[in-house]
């Protein structure tokens, strides 16, 4: 049985402040998104275009596209955060 996608209608305005948040994150990839909020990649992109001023958003997606914290298939890393060799 497939897992239903959630309408970006339903959502509430503290979990769409949320995602918005998780998007602008450098190091939160998309799937991260899908796996807390059943929302594909497309979708994400559809509800930013529709919740942020129009420069906002080519702000946004200038900034993620292509990059590859972004998309675990480009990443370097499987999970974690970054860590300092300084840190304890």
């Amino acid at each position: 049985m497939a897992k239903q996608e959630p309408e970006l209608t339903t959502l509430d305005s503290a979990t769409v402040d949320r995602i918005i948040e998780m998007a602008w994150e450098d190091r939160t990839p998309f799937a991260a998104i899908e796996i807390q909020y059943g929302l594909k990649e497309k979708q994400v992109i559809a509800l930013m275009r529709r919740e942020m001023k129009a420069s906002s958003f080519k702000m946004w997606r200038k900034r993620v596209t292509g990059r590859k914290t972004k998309h675990l298939q480009k990443r370097g890393f499987v999970e974690g955060r970054f860590r300092s060799q300084n840190q304890k």
